[in-house]
């Protein structure tokens, strides 16, 4: 079986997402025909290169809800997070372009560290506070998990993987994508959001009695 998880490193969801559906998969006694593949989709394709913007600020004008609104929200988020073992950390969150960071994870899956790479940039964005367009920041986490610097740095000093990147969110709006996470079962089901683990559970076993 494949699944497909359409995924933005900076998003607070898709971590939640991302690890109730890996409880949803260690219960499924059909785990070991499972392939997992992580693909490209940006929450704010339009944030200017080099413009770091504090995450409460910048949800507020998005949304246009108050400040106290936004923190409110955060409050639920941390608590949602913590109940997945993740600890978010929303005063340190630099909403940032995350294009590169993306081209950064095709390069890892082309190594077969595509699941790695995007937990350790899900956990540096949410966690530590880690700016993810920053280009040093970016291969240096990629080292962590056995991606070559240099060629991190290749990638990052060329225009390499971003036709890969850009195809894979047109994709994504062609499947009827509009906000991540989005997971997709041998392109017969798609789940969208952080849904509970037995949704998932249930999914992978239809979509395995399907195949």
């Amino acid at each position: 079986m494949q699944v497909e998880i359409w995924s933005d490193v900076v998003c607070p969801w898709c971590y939640i997402g991302k690890r109730r559906f890996e409880r949803a998969l260690a219960a499924f006694a059909g785990a070991a025909d499972v392939t997992v593949t992580w693909r490209s989709y940006q929450l704010n394709p339009g944030q200017p290169r080099g413009d770091r913007q504090h995450h409460d600020e910048h949800l507020a004008r998005k949304t246009g809800r108050t400040l106290d609104e936004v923190r409110a929200m955060n409050e639920r988020l941390v608590e949602l997070a913590a109940a997945e073992g993740l600890d978010y950390h929303f005063d340190t969150y630099r909403v940032v372009n995350t294009f590169d960071a993306h081209r950064i994870l095709h390069l890892a899956r082309s190594l077969g560290l595509g699941t790695e790479a995007h937990e350790r940039l899900l956990h540096a964005q949410l966690v530590e506070g880690e700016v993810l367009e920053d280009h040093e920041t970016l291969v240096r986490l990629a080292g962590s998990i056995g991606v070559p610097a240099d060629a991190a740095r290749a990638v990052l000093i060329s225009d390499a993987y971003a036709v890969d990147v850009s195809a894979e969110i047109r994709e994504a709006a062609l499947l009827g994508c509009t906000g991540v996470p989005f997971f997709v079962f041998d392109r017969r089901y798609g789940v969208s959001g952080a849904q509970p683990s037995e949704l998932f559970v249930e999914v992978l076993h239809r979509a395995a009695s399907s195949a």
